[in-house]
Order: structure tokens, then C-alpha cells, then sequence
């Protein structure tokens, strides 16, 4: 049976200080801190002589100087993302300005599947939807970075242009928000996917990284054994919902109060977009059934 993940809280972020966390990978954490980005979102230069800029961060000019001064006047090739959230995409434009380099990722924010009659999406003030890339990164090209071959990894779930970073000939792993040792990925549809998720999971898995630094919080030094932790936490989650519905919860929310009966509305506001994330997968799977009307979604047996 596999584990329950280990989330861990115990990370020094050192804020705005450049961190050497392996050979040509130093990381940088923004001042963003809060409920939802924990210690802030980690920046990473990759490179020694030129530089790659991982995940720039949000619109700050403190992290923008910090980056800069990192930096310290060497080649920028160019600014990496592994997705457009604005937590990691907001300072793209200053630092372009800033270092003439071109930005790479997974193509424009796009949601996971198009929305349906009346149904708004909850991150949408969350997405970077303006910001175009100058080059599409896709799944299995290599790019080079000073010394450094990485490898694209296309993760969809948290969103749909997700990317991990692999480090070739290393077992470094940039997983972005797709895992994350402090706490699960929020996933919220329809700017994301369960399904994606756990395939995504899958795929992370079986490569042959096994030190992954995600972008919010610290490293996780058995990556695989944690991402199997993460997919059977998600399981257990799947039969909770079930459960509930078949003890005669209607709605998503009296999904959430059944399973986090003691969490603040805070907590219980996230739980749910990640709990309908999980009743839709089940419903394509048809383990439950969602009916959609005007007054909200209705959960029933499957």
C-alpha cells in the first residue's frame, strides 16, 4: 500500500538571496508570500558562463534587482516558464526589458477544456492570458543552456501548458507547481485537469530524475516515491467523494464539509475547486454522475 506524502513546511526560503542548490542551478525566492504560494515562488538560473532564468516570479521590483544582481551582467539565453500563472509569469515583461532575452514555455494560457453554459472560471484573474511566447517548448525537445541539456517534460493538470524542467545526466528534476513538497497542487477546472494530473503524475514517474526542486518550497530528495504518494493521496481522495455521495452529499460543498470538517473557508475555498476537479474526472470515469442546472451542480450515484 502506498504511503501517505510527507508534505514538509520546514524550508528557510532566504528570501531574495541567491541559494546554489546544485551544479549551474542556483535558486532565488520571491517576496510573495501566502496561503496559496508558501514561502514564495522559487526563480531558478540555470547556467554557469550564460544563464537561463526559470519561473521570473511576480511583478516585484525588489526580485526583479535581486535576479539582476545574480545575474551579474552575464549572457541571459533566455526566460523560461513552466506555466503562465502570474505567481511565475507576472515579471516577464521588466525582465525581457531588462535582459533583451527572448521567453520560452508551453504556449498561451488556455484552459483544459472550453467552458460550459454558465460556468465561470474561478482562476481566471490568476492566468497570464496576454503573455505570448517567442518560442513553444514541447514535450521531449532539448534545449541548451550554457552546459546544461534540458529536458521539456509536459505535465498538464495544475494547467495546460505545464512544463517540467529536466537537467540531462543529472537526476534534477524542475517540477514547477506539478509537485510540490510542502503541499498538494491545487487543481481547478476547467483551467485544469485531474485526469491530466494523474497522467502527467504517471509520466514524472517514469523518468529517471529523482531529485526534484519544485517551484514553491524546498526540494524533495526521493521525487518518484513522493509522486506515488501524491497519486495515492489522490486516490484516497476519489473514494472519499464517492463515499460521500453515496451517503447522500449533493453538492460540492457538502462534499468538502464531510471531508475537511475542521479546515478555515480559506482551506475550504480551494478544496473545493480541487474537489470538483475530482467529482468531474469521476464522472467521466462514471463513478458518480454531476448533473448541471442554473442553481449549481447536483453530485449523484453512479
Amino acid at each position: 500500500m502506498t504511503s501517505a506524502p510527507a508534505f514538509s513546511t520546514d524550508f528557510d526560503p532566504q528570501t531574495g538571496r541567491p541559494v546554489a542548490a546544485a551544479p549551474g542551478l542556483v535558486r532565488l525566492t520571491a517576496p510573495n508570500a501566502s496561503p496559496y504560494t508558501f514561502t514564495g515562488t522559487n526563480t531558478f538560473l540555470l547556467g554557469e558562463r550564460s544563464v537561463a532564468i526559470l519561473d521570473p516570479g511576480p511583478d516585484s521590483n525588489e526580485h526583479l534587482n535581486a535576479i539582476l544582481d545574480a545575474i551579474a551582467g552575464r549572457p541571459v539565453e533566455a526566460i523560461l516558464l513552466t506555466h503562465t500563472h502570474k505567481d511565475h509569469s507576472s515579471l516577464v515583461p521588466k525582465l525581457r526589458a531588462a535582459t533583451g532575452a527572448s521567453v520560452w514555455f508551453g504556449g498561451r494560457h488556455r484552459l483544459s477544456r472550453p467552458l460550459r453554459p454558465f460556468e465561470i472560471n474561478t482562476l481566471s484573474r490568476s492566468c497570464d492570458w496576454s503573455l505570448v511566447p517567442d518560442r513553444v517548448l514541447t514535450h521531449g525537445e532539448r534545449v541548451s543552456i550554457d552546459k546544461l541539456a534540458c529536458e521539456v517534460i509536459a505535465t498538464p493538470g495544475h494547467c495546460a501548458n505545464h512544463l517540467a524542467f529536466g537537467l540531462v545526466g543529472t537526476p534534477h528534476l524542475l517540477t514547477g507547481d506539478h509537485i510540490m513538497g510542502w503541499n498538494s497542487t491545487l487543481v481547478a477546472v476547467p483551467d485544469g485537469s485531474m485526469r491530466d494530473y494523474f497522467t502527467s503524475l504517471d509520466r514524472v514517474i517514469a523518468t529517471p530524475y529523482r531529485h526534484y526542486y519544485p517551484a514553491h518550497g524546498g526540494p524533495i530528495a526521493d521525487g518518484p516515491a513522493y509522486a506515488r504518494a501524491l497519486k495515492g493521496h489522490r486516490e484516497a481522495r476519489n473514494m472519499q467523494i464517492v463515499a460521500a455521495v453515496e451517503d447522500g452529499a449533493r453538492t460540492i460543498m457538502a462534499v468538502v464539509t464531510r471531508i475537511y470538517p475542521q479546515q478555515s473557508l480559506a482551506i475550504r475555498h480551494a478544496a473545493a475547486m480541487t474537489v470538483r476537479a475530482h467529482a468531474e474526472y469521476l464522472a467521466d470515469l462514471g463513478a458518480l454522475r454531476m448533473r448541471r442546472t442554473l442553481f449549481g451542480t447536483r453530485l449523484l450515484p453512479a
